[in-house]
């Protein structure tokens, strides 16, 4: 693009800002942007009337190092921060790849018009001008694309690993005694997000015994089990014994077809592995009944 097309277009939004910006707004109107509850009025004119101004200085600043590198000029670093915080914003407050990309792109119709209504214009200059906003305009709006596809990845990623750290809940079931059921595929990444949730509650609680519960999880593998083994090793790194419930026959089988040894005490249910962990700890579980009545009542751990 030819640096005095761009001064040219920047001197024509410049002497028609008010009329661009009119039409502007009224077409992202029409695509039912306000519709969504998700962005005011007053909200949007403000995001307009900034990106038009500075949009409008980076078209001002024309040099021939601008003709050759485009929207990638230091002069854009203005234009492409404000689409930046712009597309990270409506990112997150939930709006579509293309209601985002219209905010660029309907900028383009008030443009052309202008330029096609100048009649101090020749055809000529119209479609050299009228070609150098497309360019710019596409690349912008290219631009503001990749920053929204790149925020709701964050988004997604902060929300996968809130739901990994509410999927694998540290319980206390006794004094010294945790329980960490597992449910689902265990892979590397929830394994460090596991990993952290056991030993931060065993420094926090002191705990003793920890038992990792895989009833939930589909299947054990030679992947999972060192997974599970990486678990064990970081929890007696810090003090405490692990065991393992919820092997079911066909874990079992699938576990001594692969040649997988856990190396680490194993009970079929929750239940059993409880009732080993009370035992090393000194406890014992008995029933209590009320004096002089012959039906039990419920149980309890008593300290032997």
């Amino acid at each position: 693009m030819a640096t005095n097309e761009t001064g040219t277009v920047a001197a024509l939004v410049g002497a028609n800002e008010a009329a661009i910006l009119s039409e502007w707004l009224s077409l992202q109107k029409k695509t039912g942007v306000l519709d969504t509850g998700r962005i005011s009025e007053a909200e949007l004119k403000a995001q307009s009337e900034n990106f038009l101004r500075v949009l409008r200085e980076a078209l001002a600043q024309g040099t021939a190092a601008q003709a050759i590198s485009g929207v990638n000029s230091p002069a854009y670093g203005p234009v492409k921060t404000l689409l930046e915080e712009l597309s990270r914003s409506r990112a997150m407050q939930g709006f579509s790849p293309s209601e985002t990309a219209t905010f660029v792109f309907s900028l383009k119709q008030p443009l052309f018009n202008i330029l096609s209504g100048d009649s101090s214009l020749s055809p000529k200059q119209i479609v050299d001008l009228t070609w150098t906003v497309t360019l710019i305009i596409d690349e912008l709006g290219l631009y503001t694309l990749e920053v929204y596809h790149r925020s709701r990845e964050e988004v997604i990623r902060l929300q996968q690993r809130e739901i990994a750290e509410l999927s694998t809940p540290v319980v206390k079931l006794w004094d010294g005694i945790l329980a960490l059921p597992l449910i689902g595929t265990i892979d590397s990444q929830r394994t460090q997000v596991v990993m952290e949730n056991l030993l931060q509650t065993i420094v926090e609680s002191e705990a003793e015994i920890a038992i990792i519960d895989i009833t939930g999880v589909p299947t054990v593998d030679t992947l999972t089990a060192q997974h599970l083994l990486k678990t064990v090793a970081a929890a007696r790194l810090m003090g405490a014994d692990c065991l393992i419930s919820g092997i079911r026959p066909q874990i079992a089988q699938t576990m001594v077809h692969l040649g997988v040894e856990l190396n680490v005490v194993s009970k079929a249910t929750l239940a059993d592995a409880f009732q080993v962990a009370l035992q090393r700890t000194g406890r014992t579980v008995a029933k209590v009944r009320k004096p002089g009545a012959g039906s039990p009542r419920g149980a309890g751990a008593q300290d032997s």
